[in-house]
């Protein structure tokens, strides 16, 4: 999408997680604003993956995040996952 970036983080079968939204700051307010829109487990690991796709894509972001990890380690299992993806895609 030109505007917009739906990623889904996920272990095992491709299911809907805890879903987050995130729009880019405007302006001087550069800091990304997210929302949960839907789910109860892995919030903060859903708004921080949502803020960190928005801030490094520069688009609106909607991002679902569905695992078996503890919150933290698959917070960072997959912010490193996205990174690896980014380094690999071509410009």
């Amino acid at each position: 999408m030109d505007n917009a970036v739906v990623a889904f983080f996920y272990e095992g079968k491709m299911t809907l997680g805890t879903l987050a939204f995130a729009l880019p700051g405007s302006g001087e307010i550069k800091a990304e604003t997210s929302s949960i829109l839907l789910g109860g487990r892995y919030l903060l690991a859903s708004r921080a993956m949502a803020e960190r796709v928005t801030a490094k894509l520069g688009k609106m972001s909607l991002v679902s995040v569905r695992t078996s990890l503890p919150e933290g380690e698959a917070l960072r299992l997959f912010a490193k996952l996205f990174e690896d993806v980014l380094s690999r895609r071509p410009r």
